[in-house]
């Protein structure tokens, strides 16, 4: 007997995922949202405390820093959390007509509050309460917050028109780790099924919503440490561009709709297609 599952047998277990994810309360979405957009910060900030060094040879940077991001997903999934572009997945459950489009848009939304919620405490609590973003790291944090939100490395195409494929790519992946999870049957499986797709998202450059939610504002609070702002070597142009408003506007907005297409789309729909339509799960 297989100790892991069928993509068959995935496909149509994410059906019942679906329908317990839109019975939850939502005080349980909220809280849980919270917890998972806090253990996605976790994974963040370990990435941006590796990114700060100069060992750039072959790519090992981006390398390291996908394999320790993946810290943040293990948790979310081996400890139950609600995480939003995980929950993209629900469309199998919808489309299996397993739940409503409005118990699938309900979970959604207040799953992402709380993963807003809990992603911008952790930014902070590390920020201003912790002392870690005071210097070096913090110069990371800022680096790669506003390369978030700035369209200089990409000036031959449209910021936002090239972030939204990028996170379509993402949760492509993220929702296939969160697939290969399911087929696994213990604990180190699963942790392996995790690992790698999350450690090929995050090297390869592409963009995800919620850990997006950590690593802007983690950017926007080391603004505030003078050995922050100097180890960026960001101009005071740069850093004013770099705010609450260019988060939303040159990236939650697109990132997310981009990752509802990869997630939702892309991997839940093509998915039930393929392995749970017109049969009895």
């Amino acid at each position: 007997m297989a100790n892991f599952l069928t993509t068959a047998a995935i496909s149509k277990t994410l059906v019942e995922v679906g329908k317990s994810k839109a019975s939850l309360s939502i005080c349980k979405m909220l809280v849980l949202g919270i917890l998972a957009g806090m253990f996605i910060g976790y994974g963040a900030h370990l990435a941006t405390t590796i990114a700060t060094g100069h060992y750039e040879y072959l790519g090992f940077k981006k390398l390291m820093m996908g394999a320790v991001f993946s810290t943040g997903l293990i948790l979310v999934i081996i400890l139950g959390a609600e995480l939003f572009t995980g929950n993209n997945l629900m469309t199998i459950a919808l489309f299996q007509k397993r739940i409503t489009p409005g118990q699938m848009l309900r979970s959604w939304f207040f799953v992402y509050i709380g993963n807003l919620i809990g992603s911008i405490l952790l930014a902070l609590i590390i920020a201003k309460f912790s002392g870690l973003l005071s210097g070096a790291v913090g110069g990371s944090a800022i680096k790669i917050a506003a390369g978030k939100t700035s369209s200089a490395e990409i000036a031959h195409l449209n910021h936002n028109f090239a972030f939204f494929f990028r996170a379509i790519g993402c949760n492509m992946l993220v929702c296939l780790a969160f697939m290969m999870s399911v087929a696994a049957q213990d604990i180190a499986g699963k942790i392996l099924a995790i690992f790698f797709p999350i450690m090929a998202f995050v090297s390869s450059g592409f963009e995800h919503c919620i850990a997006n939610m950590y690593f802007i504002p983690a950017g926007i609070f080391a603004k505030s440490f003078p050995g922050a702002v100097e180890a960026s070597g960001k101009s005071a142009e740069a850093l004013a561009a770099l705010n609450w408003g260019s988060m939303i506007s040159q990236n939650l907005i697109t990132v997310t709709l981009g990752n509802i297409v990869g997630g939702a789309i892309l991997i839940g729909v093509v998915y039930w297609y393929l392995y749970v339509n017109s049969e009895e799960v």
